[in-house]
């Protein structure tokens, strides 16, 4: 990808609404809320995924590697920006939202908060294990770092898990459009062009054919034709160089 295929406009993948609300009044409520829980539950399953696999992929890393070391740690610190970024949409728009129509959902917003906090906090053990590989390259800073990643997945499972049974359903029906558009546009994550490219393809990796038409026309017109020129097969080689092997699908 050239520098100028993809400006870098800091986007994290929006999904358009689901065709089942595709043809609601722009002032129901519903049409929103299906694309306020289709973006949560793209990210959580990314996230999820990736933060799995990268614990696995450093556990049987080679020792000494510096370019492998780059790149799993580099994969580390680009998932850590984008889940910090997701919990601040939560945090300072999303919830509020939420509590604005249900107010009885404050509870389940704060003891999200405290969970979040704690996720957070294991973002920032995670990127300081990663330094601490790339400088020592030894074995038991690489054992450390999987560890690390280890225990920030078993964070966002449990923390998502509880979101997705308790905040999640509250969104249905409540979320009003212009709450979610006034949101959406303020998501961002100040990716390079590259970095959009890659988020993109996790993103569509795990996701049905309806969820990957959704976050392709969810994006800019710019991003979609670099996608298809050239993005789809760069994330190939992207992944085969983290993982070993290709996409999923």
């Amino acid at each position: 990808m050239t520098a100028t295929a993809v400006r870098p406009t800091g986007l994290v993948p929006v999904p358009r609404r689901a065709p089942d609300v595709a043809a609601a009044p722009a002032t129901r409520p519903g049409a929103a809320a299906s694309r306020a829980l289709a973006y949560q539950r793209v990210l959580h399953r990314l996230l999820r995924r990736e933060l799995r696999l990268l614990a696995e992929l450093a556990g049987w890393a080679p020792s000494g590697e510096h370019r492998r070391t780059a790149a799993l740690t580099g994969h580390a610190d680009l998932l850590g920006r984008v889940l910090l970024h997701h919990h601040a949409v939560e945090r300072e728009a999303l919830w509020p939202a939420l509590v604005r129509a249900v107010p009885d959902a404050t509870g389940a917003v704060e003891d999200w908060r405290a969970r979040c906090d704690r996720t957070d906090q294991l973002v920032r053990d995670a990127a300081t294990a990663a330094r601490q590989w790339q400088v020592a390259g030894s074995d038991p800073a690489r054992w450390a770092f999987a560890a690390a990643c280890r225990a920030l997945a078993d964070a966002v499972d449990a923390q998502t898990a509880e979101e997705e049974r308790t905040l999640l359903p509250l969104l249905a029906g409540t979320l009003a459009p212009e709450d979610w558009a006034a949101i959406a546009g303020s998501a961002r994550c100040r990716l390079s062009g590259p970095e959009q490219l890659l988020v993109l393809g996790l993103a569509l990796e795990d996701s049905c054919a309806d969820d990957r038409a959704r976050l392709l026309e969810g994006l800019p017109r710019s991003v979609r034709t670099a996608w298809r020129l050239s993005g789809a097969r760069r994330y190939r080689t992207a992944v085969v160089r983290l993982r070993g092997a290709p996409p999923s699908t």
